[in-house]
């Protein structure tokens, strides 16, 4: 029996009264008073003064989570963010994360307040993180982060493209001196996911006034295996369910130096090889006894090389205004392939097959130019400054799909995942410019105003035209009102207009067919549009009582044309789909199913976030500094479009993937406690319920496109710890453990259990499958 909740709380009030920590090393709250630089161009804001929410995570704030990933940091950190406990095929081997309910695709990250690229992996598979090709945040080393600010709010007016839902920007450490050397090592209780990782970080000066800050990080991550027994031998011979094996090397630098006295160069670039490894399902040893007497589990791989540069030159005061011009370049690359696997069609035909082959390629590139200027101007109307800022954009998007070794191919392809044939490959890129115009004031001495107008021109897509409205009111110091008003945009990216491939299970094969091809068409594909969406919060800034900080802000987020993986087919229709796209299909299976992306729904979103933080301090006995925040949240498909064919292009397990797949609530409580050399961090994650229509793969509904078995995954409660000791001035050690009650997600019931092996929800466990998982970590700094 896994501890329940009640035993969470007592742990965390037995703790946080009976144990000292350290003072120098106490955690400030969520709520900071730092000066923010997103979804705002006033250089003076706060982040409590801001006219949107924002959150402000410190480096040692993603530190003390135990997390060796950005993304894993940000799900421990903030309740609006989540992720999938583990995605399928390929796309199991990038990082993406959720904010606010929506998809990935629907989060913006900026690094230095800089666009950056996405990944070029698509995930293609069915379920929350359908067509998502999001950025990779975990390229990004941990160590190179100064801060992040996370702007929960629509931006697109300011942005541009992608920030429906919010947008994360990455601030990288900027100082000339000083470093620090870090060591982590861990692994579940059950004794696999091994996990090593080392970084360091350094900053030196450039010339007399400039500065360069230098990072470098390394990450090994073995798997892990939750599979159940497979029903076909009752071993458990299928390791498929669990994490994929992860090798990450990722470097950053930060540069800047003055020209003179208010003009800065500046250039910040990172680069990260990943080589990852996820198991398939197992193949019996009937499948191909020559080569496997014994069966076989094939590997898919990954191999990434990822990069991006920005260069610039800015000024704080030239002629009173301040302008920034930069370009930027960023590049992901990946390549994927197959082991321990077999054609068998090559293998009859010629009497050999390789166990290795190259899938394919998938090459995303962004190339842009910014220009922004600024300043502020005295009405003599107006009790405040006005602040005009503008500015314009050029970039160009490229993607390139690249074929598989012909082995990979040939017939029915590799098992599992047969390769990319060359009538799938191309080179796609597409234009786009933007203007923007930034305006805010105050019209009073309590109450402020910014609007925010954005052009902009997708040379495939079209145009479109946002704006955002924010005000905040401030009835005394201790209290203020603010809302916002916002429309914004997502343009399909390039990878879901012209991405194929076929994904083989032992009895099922599954298809993805490019929307603009001619098989799509077959099955009713029409053209992809731009998605549209509208955002309003509304939210109260409060200091009830001295040092106790919170804000609380209510949300409505509605999209049209919402781009999702629809319009599937099943049986003959797909069959002939897939034919008709040069895909060819193994025998003896018993379900095969085709779909493409489509402007499939208009959705409704709606929730609530609290942040609120706290510091007590006890004298001899210490500090506490208390944080709790909340996130509520509910999506809901409002329309379902049809396809050309007549037919809805979603059906009730594909609709309960946007609405149901990710928590309803979700609940972070704890604190750090400190004095002395001692320092204790705990906190407890309420992960509310989340609900799938599952596929059945047994009894009379097998395989079924219309009944599904409705499963609900129980709340779960996450508790995580990790204890601190100044060793010296400059080494601190840490102990800790995430899920320290290794508490599991609920079960999938056995109808629904694909082959015996899928224990748990792949496509709404709010909670990963692996349990408990202890770590140490060295800390120097110098």
């Amino acid at each position: 029996m896994k501890p329940s909740r009640t035993k969470s709380a007592i742990a965390i009030s037995l703790l946080f009264a009976a144990a000292p920590v350290l003072a120098e090393d106490a955690a400030s709250p969520i709520v900071v008073q730092d000066v923010v630089v997103t979804g705002t161009r006033d250089i003076t804001r706060s982040a409590a003064e801001s006219l949107s929410p924002i959150d402000v995570i410190s480096a040692k704030d993603l530190q003390r989570t135990g997390q060796t990933d950005l993304r894993d940091a940000l799900v421990k950190l903030l309740p609006s963010i989540n992720r999938l406990a583990q995605a399928g095929d390929a796309a199991n081997l990038t990082s993406a994360l959720t904010l606010r309910g929506l998809s990935p695709n629907h989060v913006l990250l900026l690094v230095n307040g800089k666009r950056r690229h996405t990944t070029a992996n698509i995930s293609a598979d069915p379920g929350a993180q359908q067509g998502a090709t999001p950025v990779d945040i975990d390229l990004i080393p941990v160590s190179a982060v100064d801060h992040i600010e996370v702007l929960r709010d629509g931006a697109a007016a300011q942005y541009g493209s992608d920030a429906i839902a919010g947008v994360i920007n990455v601030i990288l450490k900027s100082s000339s001196q000083g470093g620090t050397l870090t060591a982590t090592s861990g692994q579940y209780y059950k004794r696999d996911g091994f996990t090593l990782g080392g970084a360091a970080d350094v900053g030196l000066p450039l010339g007399a006034d400039g500065f360069v800050h230098l990072s470098a990080e390394y990450r090994r991550h073995e798997h892990s295996v939750r599979s159940g027994p497979d029903e076909r031998t009752g071993g458990y011979d299928n390791r498929t369910l669990g994490d994929p094996r992860i090798r990450r090397e990722s470097f950053s630098a930060n540069a800047g130096i003055p020209l003179g006295p208010d003009v800065e160069l500046y250039a910040f670039g990172t680069a990260a090889h990943r080589a990852g490894a996820t198991v398939q399902n197992f193949r019996l040893a009937s499948r191909l006894p020559q080569v496997f007497p014994n069966g076989f589990s094939p590997v898919e791989t990954s191999n990434e090389t990822d990069a991006a540069l920005t260069a610039g030159i800015k000024s704080t005061d030239l002629g009173g205004w301040r302008w920034d011009l930069s370009a930027s370049y960023g590049s992901d690359n990946v390549k994927i392939g197959m082991n321990d696997s077999a054609n068998t069609d090559l293998y009859a035909a010629t009497g050999a097959t390789p166990t290795s082959f190259h899938l394919s390629k998938f090459h995303n590139i962004q190339q842009s130019a910014n220009g922004d200027i600024a300043r502020s101007f005295e009405t003599g109307v107006l009790p405040a400054a006005l602040s005009v800022a503008l500015g314009a954009e050029y970039r160009r998007e490229s993607y390139e799909i690249g074929a598989g070794d012909p082995a990979s191919y040939f017939g029915s392809g590799a098992q599992a995942l047969p390769g990319l044939s060359p009538v799938s490959a191309g080179k796609h890129s597409r234009n786009i410019s933007a203007a923007y115009l930034d305006l805010s004031t105050r019209l009073t001495r309590q109450w402020e105003a910014e609007v925010a107008a954005r052009y902009e021109r997708f040379s495939d897509a079209g145009s479109t035209r946002n704006a955002k409205l924010s005000t905040r009111y401030e009835f005394d110091p201790r209290y203020a009102i603010r809302a916002t008003g916002s429309t914004g945009f997502r343009a399909p990216s390039l990878a879901q207009s012209y991405y194929t491939s076929l994904a083989v299970s032992p009895t099922t094969a599954g298809g993805q067919l490019a929307v603009n091809s001619d098989a799509a068409r077959t099955l009713g594909a029409a053209p992809l549009k731009p998605e549209k969406s509208r955002s309003y919060n509304l939210g109260l800034v409060a200091q009830p009582i001295d040092k106790l900080n919170l804000t609380l802000d209510a949300y409505h987020i509605e999209i049209r044309d919402r781009i999702v993986q629809g319009g599937t087919y099943s049986g003959a229709a797909a069959i002939n789909a897939l034919t008709a796209a040069g895909i060819a299909l193994p025998t003896g299976l018993s379900s095969v199913s085709a779909s493409y992306f489509a402007n499939g729904v208009e959705t409704r979103t709606r929730g609530v976030d609290l942040v609120a933080g706290y510091p007590a301090d006890f004298s001899s006995a210490g500090r506490i500094d208390w944080d709790v925040s909340a996130n509520i949240n509910d999506s809901k498909v409002t329309r379902v479009a049809n396809d050309r064919n007549g037919r809805p292009l979603l059906n009730a397990q594909q609709v309960g993937y946007l609405t149901t797949s990710t928590p309803k609530n979700k609940l972070i409580v704890g604190g750090t406690w400190s004095l002395d050399q001692w320092s204790v961090t705990l906190h407890a994650t309420r992960y509310g319920k989340t609900e799938t229509e599952a596929t059945f793969y047994s009894g009379p509904n097998i395989y079924s496109t219309s009944v599904f078995n409705h499963i609900e995954n129980k709340p779960k409660t996450i508790t995580d710890l990790e204890v601190r000791y100044a060793a010296t001035r400059n080494l601190q050690l840490a102990v800790g453990a995430n899920n320290l009650f290794d508490v599991y997600p609920t079960e999938t019931p056995a109808a629904s259990r694909y082959l015996g092996v899928y224990r748990f929800d792949t496509s709404a466990s709010q909670i990963a499958f692996n349990g408990g998982y202890y770590y140490v970590r060295a800390n120097y700094k110098f």
